[in-house]
């Protein structure tokens, strides 16, 4: 009773929390670097502007052992990201997902299959959905036409209040899943809705911090909560290195993720990428290596919003 008035508080929360937001006048931000979502898992506030296609996508191992239920699961994974701009600047659409392939070796399935030992082979798509991405507030819009201060330089590199106000998306979807699917809940088949708020601050020396906020599976047996906090630093014109919690709490699973990896830039519309993720529990224990890459395909025709975003190539690097 209790986690069911949990998932219905946070699901008023997001709703009233973007029908509040979505009566600000909107702006946003094209840049001439690409700006991937890899190697983490969070979402950067701004799309990426019409004409713009990207395909973000890698590989990961699979490593987990759980103490209380005896098993372990090893294999691999691949997840995409196919994001486009379309129709205004600060619309995007998605399509994600995640696929899945392990041995799943328990010496314990008496809640599966009467305590007979086991090993069996899993593959499925633990995560695919559809969605769009809008861009409500860009608290950077004006900052190119800020003019320095030619008599302080502390003026000019000093701390900004303003910084404070990060730039706000919303973002909604639809899952698919298919049924019998072990990597998910029972009882989850067919489309379920996914609804999110994703903020974003680009402070001064080539830091970007992120939130995303998600009620995933709405409304099913499996729906979670999710956040994830991004801490990403440009170093140079090609290298950016990030940090990252991600936190996940459902009926199905629960989990407190750590992340860190880099993103390396070839040139200014592809990226090589790559990432460990584990956690600090044993219900399950998780380590998993990602290595990846995100190509964008530059078809558009506006010129170029000057603001924060422009400092370096990467400063722009979510997952950041």
């Amino acid at each position: 009773m209790k986690k069911g008035i949990t998932i219905k508080y946070h699901i008023h929360f997001l709703i009233t929390l973007i029908s509040v937001l979505s009566t600000h006048y909107t702006f946003a931000q094209y840049t001439e670097v690409i700006n991937s979502n890899r190697p983490g898992e969070s979402q950067s506030a701004y799309a990426l502007g019409p004409r713009v296609y990207q395909i973000e996508f890698g590989g990961f191992t699979i490593d987990e052992t759980h103490q209380l239920m005896d098993y372990q699961a090893k294999g691999f994974g691949i997840d995409f990201n196919a994001r486009g701009g379309f129709l205004f600047e600060e619309l995007e659409f998605i399509l994600e997902g995640t696929y899945k392939a392990d041995t799943f070796t328990t010496t314990n399935l008496s809640y599966l299959r009467g305590g007979i030992d086991s090993e069996i082979d899993r593959s499925n798509f633990s995560n695919l959905s559809f969605g769009a991405k809008y861009l409500l507030l860009d608290p950077y819009k004006n900052a190119h036409k800020e003019k320095p201060n030619l008599y302080s330089w502390k003026a000019n590199n000093s701390f900004k209040w303003k910084s404070i106000l990060p730039a706000i998306a919303i973002y909604a979807a639809g899952n698919y899943d298919t049924a019998n699917n072990a990597f998910n809940g029972p009882n989850i088949e067919g489309f379920s809705p996914k609804a999110g708020i994703i903020t974003q601050n680009n402070f001064y020396g080539g830091w970007v911090f992120v939130t995303n906020f998600l009620m995933d599976r709405i409304g099913t047996e499996s729906s979670e909560f999710q956040y994830i906090i991004t801490l990403t630093k440009s170093i140079g014109k090609r290298w950016a290195i990030f940090g990252e919690n991600q936190g996940v709490n459902g009926s199905f699973y629960s989990d407190n993720l750590i992340r860190g990896g880099a993103g390396y830039l070839i040139t200014k519309n592809f990226q090589l990428d790559t990432s460990v993720t584990f956690n600090s529990k044993d219900t399950p224990k998780v380590l998993n290596l990602a290595f990846g890459i995100s190509y964008r395909l530059d078809r558009h025709r506006d010129k170029q919003i000057k603001g924060s975003q422009e400092n370096t190539p990467l400063e722009n690097y979510q997952n950041q």
